[in-house]
């Protein structure tokens, strides 16, 4: 068993908001699928680190989730800033077993083990905003954090691997709280999605920062297929 990772897959299939307009994202569905079935088996995992559907309400991911519980693996689905459908956790569990969608789990206040290791995560928050809302957003995502990086040390424990959807920092450019957050909790990997386009990504921060190993996994940096987590 394996676990993977990816991010923004960005699945209009119930709605009308195609991708495809953007540069380098032309039949991103079928390569996605392809390359997806090229690597993953159904002993695998993979976690899908936010933005998954445009669909707006939850009964509007339908199809989106049939085309996500049809691929090969189990799926972790966390949120990102663009799942408008997302609800209460017990919401979207009871759609999905309502729907048949066996494959997917959400990945919200909690934490699971894939072979020996655990993973855990929050949606983060953006690293450039310091409004009275933001702080409130940020300290809520934070207590997410530690509850989620909680049940994964109740697992087992080893240091869990963090996802996140925002990065937590990006140029120069910190969202101090949450950097502060994984240094206190000793996180030593974490996996995040959110920025697109060549000139985004040249700017993202990969590989050792302050102790901790960071890897972008949006699916346009990816080309569009899932990153074995390491």
């Amino acid at each position: 068993m394996s676990l993977f990772a990816i991010a923004d897959i960005h699945l209009s299939l119930g709605t009308d908001k195609p991708m495809d307009v953007f540069k380098g994202w032309s039949d991103y569905t079928e390569r996605l699928k392809n390359n997806w079935e090229h690597l993953v088996t159904d002993d695998d995992t993979v976690v899908i680190a936010g933005d998954i559907s445009w669909a707006m309400k939850l009964e509007e991911c339908y199809e989106d989730f049939s085309f996500i519980n049809a691929l090969p693996g189990k799926k972790l689905l966390l949120k990102g800033n663009h799942d408008y459908w997302w609800q209460t956790k017990k919401k979207i569990d009871d759609y999905l077993l309502s729907n048949g969608f066996d494959t997917m789990q959400i990945l919200f206040n909690n934490a699971f083990e894939i072979e020996g290791r655990t993973v855990c995560g929050t949606r983060g928050w953006y690293y450039d905003k310091e409004g009275e809302h933001d702080k409130k957003v940020i300290n809520r995502e934070i207590g997410r954090l530690k509850l989620s990086f909680g049940e994964a040390k109740k697992l087992s424990d080893q240091t869990p691997v963090v996802f996140l959807h925002y990065p937590p920092v990006y140029a120069d450019v910190e969202c101090e709280e949450i950097m502060e957050a994984l240094i206190e909790l000793g996180v030593t990997k974490c996996y995040y999605g959110h920025l697109h386009g060549e000139r985004t990504h040249k700017n993202a921060v990969t590989g050792m920062y302050k102790g901790i190993d960071f890897s972008l996994i949006s699916c346009d940096y990816t080309r569009f297929t899932p990153i074995l987590v390491r």
